[in-house]
């Protein structure tokens, strides 16, 4: 049975999460809405909208994260555009989750607080500016983050005080995909991937010559004021051009009960944001396609939390009694016992150090069909990004970090060939990064990717049959400097495939299988790193002589698309030979040492949601996800657990939604129950279980028939619960307060 207590795919730990989610799936066939998150947004083109037509399901809109959408409308299956072959939701075998536009709008202003909350989805927040998604226990590199199909090429993989510069408030939606279409975009991407979509490059010729928004809003937790624009031209009959922009200051945010020692104020010191992103795109757009190029600049300054000078002094000593540990101070050669314990933390008076982004990112789009014989259609993308950040103490730059990378991609969709779907295709990647300064703690690399992919679609009755495979050549070479440096050049290959299966067994009912062989090569972090890391609290080792990660993936869905009842339910098990990891080798308070590791680990999960349409105005929703992850051998501390692994989590929504005064008035209430972990790795500390009630309310009206507006109401952690997520490297910073936000949405 599903509980026993074993360590596969089908014997997962009797975890109180895992029996109360088969507990509801035995009570009721309430499995979920294809995991796709819908707000009533128009699809992005007429390739998708051709889909929607001719689609006969329907799934229920719901909401899948504590920044609930007010819209439960009955709507048409969603489209996924990181899947080229235009599939559904529905038909896709491992989940899809969905964030549509008017919930980014109203909703968080980091990419990780975008989706956390999403099955399977946590987020490790690093104060106020920056916070990457982590799926199932795994985030950057094993998370690749999508702009429009296209890599971001960023500094957010290296570590998760970089900022990941896509702009939710900009977004048209977000998707994350999981399984076989993954390979089209990266190997070892065994967390999903996420596709950014936004309409800086239009796609088609705005209505009436001219459609745009504005967005105002504003919160209470950290003194939010944020604006953000957007507007399309049509230009003659061929050509659009689009410009946006967003605008945000955020203060340092507030926490009950958390007081730097000697302060009053409430606040976390160095959880304030600022920034600003402008994009301006111009395209060519025919009956057969589009073509277009556009510009966008970013800055941003945000502080870093937890940060404390005294950590600098902290010296690492090699071959010891004790192994390589930090010597700070009158840290003595005992500190292994005290590390162990939790300390008082000294909350520095000094201001916190901070960081400036400037990011300039240039991409073409282009997408054609019937480009010639034998196939349907050709997509193209190409991105240029010169990407600068400065992480400054006490106003002077102790590092710079500068990345130059190019990406492009071509994909052929070609013609059915005995049945067959599918797209092929080749991308390149190249990054020139460099950190410079006092405390840089990598060499300057040229890291070169090439790559040729392949996926096929193949239905066979109600069966949906998908194969994936992907080819990477990877060669990274690290500039001559400082000797502490490794100047071992890295050069390798990687082979991943993938196949699952979709079984309408009944109608709206389907049962999936996924299987995958995913191989990662390490990344220049990894092999390269040697120094501290102050905004982080690390001092990093990489290893140059690691090799690839190879992992064995399962994961079995069933799920109920349609009608009152609808639900998911997905256990999933990775295998993953030669994991790299960052495992801790000593602590002295907050400050730790950590290097890059290999060793064999699993990870066994489950996810689901079950909704029932109670009446055309109420739906109710339970929703809950656990992962555990360890080491199949213990190590030298006789401990199998993995670091920052994300707590399991419980909750249950009720949403409505009413006519009223000539519109839509909708609402929602959340609740959800994170648990403590005590599963926790060499050096970490247990986190206590918590509790979350959000809420929301809007209402959507016309102005005339063609302008209308939503005026909107969010309030998160009503209850004003202090707490700390497991899942961030700053595990000992409460996350935000309670938080109401308030704005207006114009669209024209």
């Amino acid at each position: 049975m599903l509980l026993k207590k074993q360590d596969n795919l089908m014997h997962l730990k009797c975890h109180p999460l895992v029996q109360a989610m088969a507990l509801a799936m035995l009570l009721a066939p309430l499995p979920m809405s294809a995991w796709a998150e819908t707000s009533g947004e128009t699809q992005r083109n007429e390739a998708e909208q051709k889909a929607l037509d001719q689609s006969d399901t329907a799934i229920s809109a719901k909401t899948a994260s504590a920044n609930t959408n007010a819209s439960i409308n009955t709507l048409p299956t969603i489209v996924i555009s990181a899947h080229p072959l235009d599939r559904t939701a529905s038909d896709i075998a491992t989940p899809v989750s969905v964030v549509e536009h008017d919930q980014l709008a109203s909703g968080a202003t980091t990419l990780g607080q975008a989706l956390a909350g999403q099955p399977g989805i946590h987020a490790d927040s690093f104060g106020g500016g920056a916070s990457r998604p982590v799926i199932r226990g795994q985030t950057a590199p094993r998370v690749k983050v999508l702009s429009d199909g296209s890599e971001v090429m960023d500094a957010s993989a290296i570590s998760p005080d970089h900022a990941v510069t896509v702009e939710p408030l900009l977004s048209e939606k977000i998707e994350v995909v999981r399984g076989p279409s993954t390979l089209l975009y990266g190997s070892g991407v065994i967390g999903g991937a996420i596709n950014v979509l936004d309409n800086k490059i239009p796609s088609r010729m705005p209505e009436n010559r001219v459609e745009g928004e504005v967005n105002l809003r504003g919160n209470t937790v950290a003194d939010e004021k944020a604006a953000a624009a957007a507007v399309t031209l049509g230009l003659g009959e061929q050509f659009a051009l689009h410009v946006e922009g967003v605008k945000r200051e955020t203060s340092d945010y507030k926490v009950r009960g958390y007081a730097p020692e000697g302060e009053n104020e409430k606040r976390v010191d160095g959880s304030y944001a600022t920034g600003e992103n402008a994009s301006v795109g111009l395209s060519w757009i025919g009956e057969r396609g589009f073509a277009g190029l556009a510009f966008t600049q970013r800055k941003d300054k945000y502080g870093l939390p937890g940060h404390s000078h005294e950590y600098e002094s902290c010296e690492l000593h090699y071959n010891q009694p004790h192994g390589t540990h930090l010597h700070c101070g009158g840290h003595d050669e005992e500190h292994e016992d005290e590390a162990a314990h939790d300390h008082e933390h000294d909350h520095s008076h000094e201001a916190a150090p901070w960081i400036e982004l400037d990011s300039k990112r240039m991409d073409f789009r282009a997408e054609y069909a019937q480009p010639f014989t034998a196939f349907d259609k050709i997509r193209v993308r190409v991105g240029y990004t010169d990407y600068q950040h400065d992480e400054i103490e006490e106003g002077s730059v102790a590092t710079q970090f500068n990345n130059k990378g190019y990406d492009g991609r071509i994909e052929l969709t070609h013609v059915p060939v005995a049945g067959f779907e599918g797209v092929l295709g080749l991308q390149y990647a190249r990054s020139d990064f460099e950190a410079n300064g006092e405390e840089a703690f990598l060499p300057k690399t040229l890291t070169e990717n090439i790559s040729a992919f392949l996926l096929e679609h193949y239905q066979w009755k109600d069966i949906h049959f998908e194969l994936g495979a992907r080819q990477e050549w990877q060669t990274i070479n690290p500039e001559l400097g400082l000797a502490k440096f490794s100047t071992q050049d890295y050069d390798d290959t990687a082979t991943s495939a993938s196949f699952a299966a979709t079984w309408e067994f009944v109608p709206d009912y389907a049962l999936a299988l996924s299987l995958a062989h995913s191989e990662r090569m390490p990344n220049a972090q990894e092999l390269y790193a040697n120094g501290g890391h102050f905004a982080t609290n690390t001092y990093e080792l990489g290893d140059a002589n690691l090799s690839n990660e190879k992992s064995n993936n399962v994961e079995l869905s069933l799920r109920k698309t349609a009608g009152d009842f609808t639900f998911g339910l997905s256990a999933y098990h990775n295998q993953v030979d030669d994991y790299i990891y960052a495992k801790t080798l000593d602590r002295f308070e907050d400050f730790r040492l950590i290097q890059y590791t290999q060793a064999n680990a699993t990870f066994n999960g489950v996810e689901a949601e079950s909704s029932y349409r109670i009446d055309d105005n109420y739906t109710a929703t339970l929703f809950g996800d656990y992962v555990r992850a360890k080491l199949d051998s213990s190590d030298a501390q006789g401990n199998r657990n993995l670091p920052r692994i994300p707590a399991a989590r419980l909750g249950s929504r009720i949403q409505a939604n009413w006519d009223a005064l000539g519109g839509q008035l909708g609402g929602a209430l959340e609740y959800a129950h994170v648990f403590k972990q005590n599963d926790i790795a060499d050096y970490e500390s247990n986190t206590a279980g918590y509790n979350l009630i959000n809420a929301t309310l809007a209402y959507d009206g016309e102005l005339n028939a063609r302008n209308s507006y939503r005026l909107y109401l969010q309030m998160n952690n009503l209850l004003d619960e202090k707490y700390v997520s497991h899942s961030s490297f700053l595990s000992t910073i409460p996350q935000p307060g309670r938080n109401f936000t308030a704005g207006v949405q114009l669209k024209f």
